[in-house]
């Protein structure tokens, strides 16, 4: 994911390389010094709970109170003083603060409404910290509402009821949401200048009920040219939560995991949300394409649906899991978006080239949220329905995509030739990654598999072709119990 050399990556302008992984995190900045920090922060967690707090609790308002420090009092009086009045934050302490919401979330049929204790303790970080100024957070985004398209058809209609079905629900996102602010101000008893970010399927437009959550941790974000070293500090750094998560946490999450692969994760699950998380240090690229795909996910109206049915389809036939050398989720998604982009009446654009001040590499974590609110939406000239567009995909993927010589770009638009660099020699199926030049399905290394999704597409399309019959590639009944 961090690669530390540009050989095999496709030719970028020079002002992307110059700016690629601008925010990632430096070992020079990032010292062996702050890391024992960290664990003596770990060490000595307890102190900072001193003072008692009201629990909190699902559906329940409750006021958080806090001690005030004569110090930190100057200090932010001072502070004040020199910021402007928009600029102005509200003291986390303050008795004029609004209670605090934890959850309005409305149940859909067939939930469960939970009153018990909150995800975590609300911490108590000294009061000193406290005048540091936070960072500036990424706000709560809810889905653009956009009309769904017509179903003329019976294909058409049965992708429409699949995605009605099993997209995620504004619930599910809240209730993600705030597992990763709670998250978030745990954490930073151990790292107090990180951020926690909600990415992937959750946040990209493209989840289903039963998308698992990702949180990428910027532990401290720099104007460098530096990166995390997965091996070394990233694993160091997920040590140090992990054991956070198993001591400190234990009543609140069940079953983490540190996962030492080539970017180490740490596994675990939420006991009141029950959703399954994967936290990773420092993706960078990972936030970044995260606003990327949402911009296309609400661009035209048939991307959503037609990428939860190709979901679907492909984990059913066993080829969505890059733990096991197919696909990984991201990868489908960005060879929809490719196909769309090829038609010869395109129904995507590419957006890094209409719009390169909104995809920049170059822009602060904190601003990357407001791209999809301003490009417009997409009006393609195509009216080919979601049925003929599924048909389309499986054909282009089965009989016209030349595997052994091009490379798939969303950022181009197009299929280009496969460079001529390690990353890309003698792989089955290449896949650019928008932002950093990687190869998103790397995974697929092994030609058996590989000629098991070609199999796949084959045979899922001749099926489809002479049934025009969801079911014929995919049992509904079973992709909605999945949901």
């Amino acid at each position: 994911m961090f690669p530390n050399s540009i050989l095999g990556r496709p030719p970028f302008t020079p002002n992307q390389q110059q700016h690629n992984n601008f925010f990632a995190l430096s070992p020079a900045l990032y010292s062996h010094q702050q890391l024992i920090d960290a664990q003596f922060n770990f060490q000595n967690a307890d102190l900072s709970r001193a003072v008692s707090l009201q629990q909190l609790t699902y559906g329940n308002v409750s006021p958080i109170q806090t001690s005030t420090s004569p110090l930190c009092e100057k200090m932010r009086l001072s502070d004040e003083k020199n910021l402007p009045l928009d600029g102005k934050r509200q003291r986390f302490h303050s008795p004029h603060q609004e209670p605090t919401v934890v959850n309005q979330i409305v149940p859909l049929s067939g939930e469960r409404r939970y009153s018990m204790p909150p995800l975590f303790h609300t911490p108590y970080v000294p009061d000193i910290v406290r005048c540091v100024p936070p960072f500036r957070e990424i706000p709560f985004l809810e889905p653009r509402e956009i009309p769904l398209p017509e179903a003329k058809d019976k294909l058409s209609q049965q992708i429409l009821e699949l995605f009605e079905t099993c997209q995620q629900q504004i619930s599910d996102l809240k209730k993600k949401e705030l597992c990763r602010t709670q998250l978030q101000r745990e954490i930073q008893l151990l790292f107090p200048q990180s951020r926690l970010f909600l990415v992937g399927s959750s946040l990209n437009g493209f989840g289903t009920r039963s998308s698992d959550g990702d949180l990428c941790l910027v532990v401290k974000e720099e104007p460098c040219f530096f990166q995390v070293n997965q091996k070394t500090e990233a694993r160091h750094i997920l040590t140090l939560v992990h054991k956070h998560f198993c001591t400190r946490l234990s009543g609140y999450i069940e079953r983490p995991q540190l996962i030492r692969a080539k970017v180490p994760i740490v596994k675990f699950r939420d006991k009141v949300s029950c959703v399954e998380f994967d936290l990773n240090v420092n993706n960078i690229v990972g936030i970044r394409n995260t606003f990327l795909l949402r911009t296309y996910a609400y661009l035209e109206n048939r991307v959503r649906p037609l990428v939860l049915v190709i979901k679907k389809w492909a984990s059913h036939h066993e080829i969505n899991d890059a733990s096991r050398g197919t696909l990984s989720s991201y990868s489908l998604v960005l060879m929809v978006l490719h196909y769309l982009q090829t038609l010869p009446e395109p129904i995507l654009p590419s957006l890094q080239k209409i719009y390169p001040e909104c995809f920049s590499p170059a822009i602060q974590l904190h601003l990357v949220h407001q791209a999809p609110c301003n490009v417009p939406p997409y009006l393609s000239k195509n009216e080919s329905s979601l049925g003929d567009l599924l048909l389309g995909f499986l054909k282009y993927y089965a009989t016209e995509f030349d595997w052994n010589s091009q490379m798939i770009s969303v950022r181009e638009a197009k299929a280009i030739p496969r460079p001529d660099g390690i990353e890309w020699r003698n792989k089955y199926i290449c896949v650019e990654e928008p932002f950093d030049g990687t190869n998103t399905a790397r995974a697929v290394h092994e030609k058996q598999k590989f000629d098991m999704i070609k199999d796949q597409f084959l045979k899922s399309w001749h099926r489809l072709k002479n049934k025009r019959d969801l079911n014929s590639i995919l049992p509904l009944r079973a992709a909605i119990l999945k949901r």
